[in-house]
């Protein structure tokens, strides 16, 4: 269940977000006027998220070349890794 708080809590209550934030690992919803407006999450959750989101890219990448006929030998695959 999505934790879900109004704005006014980042002011007066930003010490709780952050720690619901870290514990839980998920983001917390910043509502204004009753309607979703913001996410909060944890640096570690948007590191994690943002690297999986470039692995994905890099994934679909591979897959886009072979559904195009396009092969690499195992010593380009292994070149390409260390560069990223």
């Amino acid at each position: 269940m999505p934790t879900i708080r109004p704005s006014s809590d980042l002011r007066n209550n930003y010490n709780e977000i952050s720690t619901i934030c870290h514990q839980t690992k998920s983001p917390v919803y910043i509502t204004k006027n009753g309607v979703g407006d913001l996410a909060v999450m944890s640096i570690e959750l948007y590191e994690l998220l943002t690297d999986k989101y470039l692995l994905y890219k890099e994934l679909e990448k591979g897959i886009n070349s072979l559904d195009r006929g396009e092969k690499f030998s195992e010593e380009e695959v292994y070149a390409e890794l260390d560069k990223i």
